[in-house]
């Protein structure tokens, strides 16, 4: 039923034809060893075919933050993306002190004159005493 290969006294080899009946004999052991390859196998191949689309997926993110950031770094000194809540409150804040620095000068350059007026009457009143 099973053939096999033997030599001949000439050292040639008595191959069989090849065949769709021809039967071949393989133990189970080798069987189980094949199956087992062909499974650690494949899972390796997916699993490093994930972490390749994993990485891959990083490597897009990244880009993707890294073009946002350029884009943010140019924008937000011209004020093209708009200010915080803060920045607002701190213009008002600054606003509101320009007011009070200007009120400030206006009442120097009051006293300034009443102080001028004040010496020119003292000088009056020290003319007219004497």
């Amino acid at each position: 039923m099973y053939k096999t290969i033997k030599s001949n006294s000439d050292g040639e080899d008595n191959v069989p034809e090849i065949s769709d009946d021809m039967h071949l004999a393989i133990p189970l052991r080798n069987i189980i060893a094949m199956i087992a390859f062909t499974a650690v196998a494949t899972m390796s191949y997916f699993g490093i075919m994930e972490r390749i689309n994993v990485l891959e997926h990083d490597m897009e993110m990244q880009s993707m933050q890294i073009e946002q950031n350029s884009e943010f770094r140019v924008k937000w000194p011209r004020g093209e993306l708009g200010s915080l809540p803060a920045d607002a409150r701190q213009d008002m804040m600054i606003e509101g002190l320009q007011r009070n620095v200007e009120e400030l000068r206006d009442m120097q350059e009051k006293i300034h004159q009443l102080t001028i007026q004040i010496g020119t009457i003292e000088r009056v009143i020290a003319i007219t005493e004497e």
